[in-house]
């Protein structure tokens, strides 16, 4: 069958479905993602996992989308605000998931502590896509929803540095590390201040040429070809796609003085891409993982939820943030995906012995994650009265605008 034919049914399929999500008032992300189910291996095969390996690029092309929108939330009078707090708040619910995600693996089930501390590690990173796409079609907005956006930006680069030196103990445990106890923690330190200062020197290339565009096709082609340039950078140099695409974002909000013009190009151009992307990661799920995963899978999917809720909380109570955030952070933040997927990729080169074992718990919280998550995020959003946020804010601007007028 056509590749084109092909990324045509996925299109369809994924409108289908998020239509059908609606209709049952769950978000349109979990639509695309039970959608893409259908068509993916475990159900109709009209997509196999060599054409999901085919359509890489748009992955690719969706998460640096997605990290160059969060980038836009970094605003530098506003994190010399609350900076320290998101800091504390994402370092608490990161280390919450490790921490019993460790203890439930290592003392309840068991496990080596090579397989315990390096699977915690990955238990940190969230996945960011399905939770900003629900903030979006529902229009949130609020002290919970500006948290949000901070929090799961940074968490990337929090889970990456963990994961890091948990490989680092594995291998020193193990007796293969040929590393010291500075490299250890230089390494995973050097991914993530690579990544920024590569995104910073592309934002501020963005913004110059930026600024002196002659049309919106001329902007929409300069804003891809940095997103694109910042994206094949990082993958060649070892970094972060992600922490390099979200530092070229907050560069440009922060330099360019109508940066708005940019992201709102952005947000028209990518909703396609973006369903793709997750109609996509629908088809790349099998059920035949659920046969395999047994109680620790089970274990792990609930030691990680309640670490990242309890953490979370813990956090938000430390800097006296609002009850929504204490009371409903957690819940958006469980959304499990690529960063994941990633790094079990790196331990099946590392630590082969292990892969099998871990590859299967992770995949199974993918799947269950990223099919709850989005339904979690919208009632996070929801029971925090933040849907519709932003017409509500829009209105009230207008409003004070109207006022000061007469």
């Amino acid at each position: 069958m056509d590749v084109l034919f092909k990324i045509s049914i996925v299109l369809l399929v994924g409108i289908l479905g998020g239509r059908l999500a609606k209709r049952f008032s769950l978000p349109n992300v979990t639509g695309y993602l039970v959608a893409g189910l259908f068509i993916g291996p475990s159900f109709f095969k009209l997509i196999t996992d060599q054409d999901v390996q085919a359509f890489s690029i748009i992955n690719q092309i969706a998460l640096a989308a997605i990290a160059f929108s969060i980038g836009s939330e970094f605003e530098l009078k506003d994190m010399l605000k609350v900076g320290k707090s998101i800091v504390i708040i994402t370092l608490a619910e990161a280390i919450g998931a490790i921490l019993l995600v460790f203890i439930v693996t290592y003392y309840i089930f068991d496990q080596s502590f090579v397989f315990s501390i390096v699977i915690a590690s990955m238990s940190a990173a969230t996945a960011p896509a399905a939770t900003i796409m629900v903030i979006r079609q529902y229009k949130a907005d609020g002290p919970l929803t500006r948290t949000i956006l901070p929090v799961v930006a940074i968490d990337d680069a929090v889970g990456i540095m963990a994961f890091g030196i948990a490989m680092s103990m594995a291998k020193l445990s193990l007796g293969s590390a040929d590393s010291s106890f500075l490299q250890m923690i230089g390494n995973p330190l050097i991914e993530i201040f690579g990544s920024l200062i590569l995104g910073f020197v592309l934002g501020i290339l963005l913004t110059y040429v930026a600024n002196r565009a002659n049309s919106q096709e001329e902007l929409l082609a300069m804003m891809l070809a940095s997103i694109f340039a910042g994206t094949g950078i990082a993958n060649a140099l070892a970094l972060s796609p992600l922490l390099t695409c979200m530092m070229l974002g907050a560069t440009l909000v922060n330099l360019m003085h109508n940066s708005n013009r940019v992201f709102t190009i952005a947000n028209d151009f990518t909703p396609p891409i973006y369903l793709l992307f997750f109609t996509l990661a629908g088809a790349s799920l099998h059920l035949s993982v659920l046969a395999k995963v047994g109680a620790l899978g089970i274990g792990y999917i609930i030691a990680r939820a309640a670490g990242k809720m309890l953490g979370a909380a813990l956090g938000s109570k430390a800097v006296k943030a609002d009850d929504v955030i204490v009371k409903y952070l957690g819940l958006a933040l469980l959304p499990q995906g690529g960063v994941s997927i990633g790094l079990s990729m790196i331990v099946r080169q590392q630590l082969p012995q292990f892969s099998e074992a871990i590859t299967t718990v992770i995949l199974f919280s993918v799947f269950v994650y990223e099919v709850s998550g989005p339904i979690l995020s919208k009632i996070a959003i929801q029971k925090a009265g933040e849907i519709n946020g932003a017409e509500r804010a829009t209105d009230n601007i207008l409003e004070k605008t109207i006022e000061q007028a007469c």
